[in-house]
């Protein structure tokens, strides 16, 4: 057996059904609202934030920093 596949517009419009019916219009908009696809473009930004910077690097810099606000923390006690 194999189930049929929905468009996107087609479950988009189901999932709105549902949550209009279950909880009701007001709700159902707020929920929506939380939903942005923004604009510009991810990758692009994203390099020209970080260039050539590797992950490991962004995380030993919020390692690094963490743990400088940790000590910070402990000798104000």
């Amino acid at each position: 057996m194999r189930a049929q596949t929905k468009s996107l517009a087609e479950l988009t419009g189901e999932a709105i059904r549902v949550l209009s019916r279950e909880l009701g219009p007001a709700d159902t908009m707020r929920i929506l609202n939380q939903f942005d696809l923004g604009q510009g473009n991810y990758t692009e930004d994203r390099r020209e934030i970080f260039g050539e910077v590797s992950l490991d690097e962004i995380l030993d810099e919020i390692r690094s920093t963490k743990k400088g606000s940790a000590l910070g923390r402990r000798s104000r006690s």
